[in-house]
């Protein structure tokens, strides 16, 4: 039997999730787990039987990794991917070690410090890509991020072209101000 599609996301859009889900998709089950499994009394795939859809935080994500790693999932979600963005955190390794057949991570947040933000995402979205962080960071972050390999951006983008769906502020949102920049002199 397959199980539930697993979204996780920060606190305060859990309930957003959840009742987006059901105002877009009402024949689907949607649960919201949010207590530990020890605070509501009751284990996790108790809490989620009959659900097609579970929306939980990424702090029960990460306290309950357990329980989730013992549930059969359709496929996981991490909204605000930025959250697994630091490959030696707990929680991007709860999101790497679930089982899944597919994972999906979304992010309206530009890779802010390195590009091995990059290489967490895609470590969990696309495992055996880039199979080795040491590796990706000389082969790709040292030359791109230092300027001295400009080739290696293109060799990179056009590697991942096919896993990722950028869309700009234009398209997305046409009622919005234009970007403004501001360069300050170190």
């Amino acid at each position: 039997e397959a199980g539930p599609l697993l979204i996780v996301a920060p606190t305060s859009v859990v309930a957003t999730w959840a009742s987006e889900a059901e105002r877009f998709c009402p024949d689907l089950a949607v649960v919201t787990v949010t207590e530990t499994e020890r605070r509501s009394g009751r284990p996790l795939v108790e809490q989620t039987a009959g659900a097609h859809l579970v929306v939980t935080s990424y702090a029960l994500f990460r306290i309950d990794e357990e329980s989730s790693r013992g549930r059969t999932w359709t496929g996981l979600v991490l909204a605000e991917a930025q959250f697994v963005k630091n490959h030696q955190a707990k929680t991007y390794a709860c999101a790497r070690r679930l089982a899944a057949p597919f994972k999906l991570a979304i992010t309206g947040t530009p890779l802010e410090n390195s590009l091995m933000d990059l290489w967490s995402m895609l470590s969990i979205t696309a495992p055996g890509l880039f199979p080795d962080p040491q590796t990706f960071a000389d082969l790709y972050c040292k030359p791109i991020e230092s300027g001295s390999a400009p080739e290696q951006l293109a060799t990179l983008r056009r590697r991942i072209r096919p896993l990722i769906v950028r869309r700009t502020k234009d398209q997305v949102a046409t009622n919005l101000p234009p970007t403004t920049e501001q360069h300050l002199a170190a």
